[in-house]
Formats: C-alpha cells, structure tokens, sequence
C-alpha cells in the first residue's frame, strides 16, 4: 500500500546526528550567530529556492520584522484572515499596526482575492499597507491572483509559511511570490527545530539586509543604525538541529502527500468533506482537515476508539476577547464562521506506519456508521 522505511530506524538515525551536532556546538563554544546559523541560513534559502534567509527566534517575530522592514507601524492596517494561527495576527500588532480581516475562500481555507477585493473597494476603510496570506495546513493561497491585486495597489506582500514549508505553486515554492517568505521551526512544523525558531526568506537582498540588522537591535558594526530593531536571533543549538532535519525535509513532505492520498481513497465515499485537490499545487499537509457536521461526536467516537484528532482552529481570531475590535472586520466573514464548527484534523506526521493509517480510516468508519 504505502512503502516506507522503518519510522523507528529513520528517528534513531535522525536522534544520533542531532546529538552530533549538538555536541558539535558545545565543542566550539560560541551559541550566538556563530557557524551553524551561517550556513543553516545559506542551506534553508537554498532549499526554499530564495536568494537569502535570516534566522529569527520564531515565527511570530519573523513576521513582526518583516512588518517592520517595510515600514508598517502605528497607525498602518494589514490585511490578512481570521482563520489561522492567531500569532499571524498577535505580529501585526507588535508592529503597532492594526489587523482588518478578509474572509477565506471556503475551499483552499486561505485568504480568499475575492473578499480582499471587496475590502480594498469599501469607501470608508483606511488602505492597508500589506497584506499576510497564510498558506495555512500546507495548502497555497491564490498567490498569483493576489498578487494581481496588491500590486495594482501598492501593497508589501508578506507570506505566513508557517505550515507549508517546500510547499509549491506552479513549481515556485511559498515564501518567494511576495516580498518576504516568513517561516515558524516549532517543533510541531513539517521543518521543527527541538525549541523555537523562524526564519525570513526574500529575493530582495537590500531587504534581507534589513531583517538581519533589526532581528539585533538594528545593529551595524554594532551601532544601531536603524529603528524599530529587536533582539530575535536564532540560536547554534537549534541551527544545528536544523541543518540535521533540513535535508529530510522533501522526503518527510513526500511521506504526508502518501498518508494524504490513501486518506483520500479511503474516505473519498464517506460522509466526510475532503480537502480540495488543486492541480497546479503540490502541498505538504501540515494538517489533513476534513469537515463533518457533527464534528465534536465524530471526535469523541475518535478518541473513544485510541486515535487522537485535533481542531484547527477552534475559534476564528476575530472571535478571540483580545481581537474583537469592530474595526478589525468591516466586512463580514462568512466562510470563516462557517468553517469553524465542522472542521476536524486527522492524525498527520511522516512516522505514522501504515498499520495505523489504516487503524485510523477503520476507525472513522465504524465512529461515521455510528453516527
């Protein structure tokens, strides 16, 4: 059905020259923007196909100095959408800008041109300075036709790669459609260091210059030379790790994209609402999100049987106390409201064996004829 290696072989392999490389940074002594962040920069912007990557302390900071770069602060608006992680949003206001949402389109789960269009026409509202799509669960916004729509109106373009680190458009990977690419490594992301960390990518060398000098107090030669600078490196230990996992990445995207099209076989006649096939996008299904009606029973009868399934995301960011601001949504957010009580996250990572793959469609079965 599904040819793999033995998941248990491949992590102690993995977990023995982690060690090496930890031991590597000991042994040299220095833990700050040293070697390994040198050369994991280097082989990250390679492997994303960017002209340079900087190594930042995590992904919400990446996307706050990415903010900051293009001179978006207090009294700015960014555009992004309400159904992701709230950190997208939790940056945005670390930049002193304010976030006003679009709604999703209700198939791809990302920031939908259609709604953003309908927002940059609204008479009243103030013009964003950016927007931040969000390739969110591994999938790819509609960068081509929301570029069309930034550009014609001066917008920076600012991707969240935060769960689709590889994934590709038309064989162009996330994070160098716009102008910056922001990257999280926690642990729990397709690339994740044993701690935090991020990354920003860019094909603009003049503004990667920038994110270096603003990730350490907009230093130059050691003076500060720039505002708006803050102390967000990543550190040798996780660059370290990093550069173990960074080569596994492509075959660990390849092992989901698998476990994803057997789930799609399985369950392609079920009462589930699988996620959208779209020919020019390969994925890397951070999450495999399914929709169901009577989500919360399907989930205990889940559980009730030993497999574990997650809800990404509960509540919309919008809906969240610290964001419920009428000025954050001038338009309304139909897809996202609507998604939020249907949707359910099927187990997902490379070292699911096949035995428990199909433990889990077996599982989902018997919970739906339940049902």
């Amino acid at each position: 059905m599904i040819a793999q290696c033995s998941p248990q072989a491949a992590y102690l392999a993995q977990q023995t020259e982690i060690e090496q490389a930890i031991q590597r940074v000991l042994n040299h002594g220095r833990y700050i923007l040293a070697t390994e962040v040198a050369a994991f920069e280097q082989e990250f912007a390679c492997a994303m196909q960017a002209e340079a990557a900087v190594g930042i302390a995590n992904g919400t900071d990446a996307l706050e100095l990415a903010l900051r770069a293009c001179g978006i602060g207090v009294g700015d608006t960014v555009a992004t959408v309400s159904h992701t992680a709230v950190a997208t949003v939790a940056a945005i206001c670390r930049s002193g800008a304010s976030p006003v949402f679009v709604d999703i389109d209700p198939q791809r789960y990302t920031m939908s041109p259609v709604s953003l269009k309908q927002l940059l026409n609204m008479p009243d509202i103030q013009c964003p300075k950016a927007i931040i799509p969000v390739h969110l669960y591994g999938q790819v916004a509609d960068m081509p036709a929301l570029l069309s729509i930034a550009r014609d109106h001066e917008l920076w373009v600012i991707e969240d790669c935060a769960q689709a680190h590889g994934a590709e458009l038309d064989g162009k990977i996330v994070g160098t459609w716009g102008d910056f690419g922001c990257f999280s490594f926690y642990p729990t992301k397709n690339l994740g260091a044993l701690g935090d960390g991020g990354a920003v990518i860019s094909n603009n060398k003049n503004a990667i210059e920038k994110i270096r000098q603003l990730r350490e107090y907009g230093w130059r030669n050691r003076l500060s030379e720039i505002p708006g600078g803050i102390n967000s490196r990543l550190d040798e230990l996780q660059a370290a790790i990093l550069r173990v996992k960074l080569p596994r990445l492509a075959s660990n995207n390849q092992r989901r994209r698998t476990i994803a099209a057997y789930y799609d076989d399985a369950l392609r006649d079920s009462a589930l609402h699988l996620p959208l096939r779209i020919k020019e996008v390969t994925p890397v299904y951070h999450q495999y999100v399914v929709q169901y009606s009577r989500r919360d029973q399907l989930q205990q009868r889940l559980l009730e049987q030993g497999i574990a399934t997650g809800v990404h995301y509960p509540h919309a960011v919008h809906q969240q106390p610290a964001f419920t601001n009428p000025a954050f949504t001038p338009l309304p957010l139909p897809h996202t409201e609507g998604l939020i009580e249907k949707i359910i996250s099927l187990p997902m990572y490379p070292e699911l064996t096949d035995l428990e793959i199909m433990q889990v469609v077996t599982a989902i079965r018997v919970a739906l004829i339940n049902e």
